[in-house]
């Protein structure tokens, strides 16, 4: 669908709504993009590529044709099956990885952008290696993106009103050694290499909390993995936080271990809930499916 539009973004300037008409036109005469594939087919899909590559068509063109090839290809089954075998927010031992390595989206901020949490102190790989494979913990890390794109924007969009294409990370580090860096460090750098290659402008923010003295050493390494454009969206603070994020999160959105006061009783938690937009739709969806009566 060559002239597939989608909810409302921001006002383009002229030379950007021609590149994004020829970056749409180029796609489908070429073949990169079709009818139905679930990278996404509307507008606001494809301008996170031109703002990625800051609006150059052939450069964006070669950037969407590689994450195209990777969705088609990755573990040999390609991110469509892969989504289908492992729901992100609901599959087997999904509390254990959580114990090891907690990453879950929880509620959104004051602008309606869902929240990702990451609480780095209780990473522990080889305790976790010892419960889930390696390639299992790897599959949740870029499933969860996944999810950022299939199910969590569309329903923070539709609970506001009106488009959101980002959101708002926060990086707990409390209890953070470096020797737990240097545990992840492989992990976290292809995150953000997938992250940047394959879901670009998919992050709004990112709050890292709890910084210790030693992050200024890690900062150092982690920024030269990153874009100058994604860098520019970090903000670093130390344990005197909250005031900051009360500034971006509702006081009831934010999870009692960060000062707020959500706590999800009777949902296992905030770390397990899912609780947000998201959730709400899919336990809509489940209520409204009939129940199969066996004769």
């Amino acid at each position: 669908m060559e002239n597939a539009t989608t909810t409302s973004s921001p006002a383009l300037t002229e030379s950007q709504a021609e590149a994004l008409q020829r970056f749409r036109s180029e796609l489908w005469a070429e073949k990169i993009l079709r009818d139905g594939d679930s990278i996404g087919t509307d507008d606001d899909t494809l301008l996170r590529f031109l703002r990625a590559r800051k609006w150059n068509v052939t450069a964006s063109k070669e950037m969407i044709s590689a994450c195209q090839l990777w969705r088609k290809s990755v573990e040999g089954k390609g991110i469509d099956a892969l989504y289908r075998e492992m729901d992100p927010f609901d599959f087997p031992q999904r509390d254990i990885v959580f114990t090891y390595w907690s990453m879950y989206y929880h509620n959104v901020d004051k602008t309606g952008r869902p929240i990702n949490i990451q609480h780095l102190g209780s990473i522990n790989l080889p305790a976790l290696y010892e419960h889930v494979t390696p390639e299992k913990h790897w599959r949740s890390i870029f499933l969860t993106a996944e999810g950022l794109m299939r199910e969590i924007l569309p329903a923070a969009s539709r609970k506001a009103g009106r488009h959101i294409n980002n959101g708002l990370c926060i990086v707990d580090l409390k209890g953070f050694t470096l020797s737990q860096f240097w545990q992840m460090r492989d992990l976290v750098k292809k995150s953000f290499q997938v992250s940047q290659d394959y879901y670009p402008e998919t992050m709004g923010k990112l709050i890292v909390i709890n910084a210790p003295t030693s992050f200024t050493y890690i900062w150092g390494i982690v920024k030269r993995w990153l874009a100058q454009e994604t860098v520019n969206k970090v903000e670093i603070l130390g344990n005197a936080y909250l005031e900051d994020l009360l500034k971006e999160i509702d006081v009831d959105a934010l999870p009692a271990s960060l000062g707020g006061t959500c706590e999800c009783k009777g949902l296992g938690g905030c770390v397990l809930s899912n609780v947000g937009p998201w959730l709400d739709e899919r336990r809509s969806r489940e209520a409204t499916v009939e129940p199969v009566v066996k004769e």
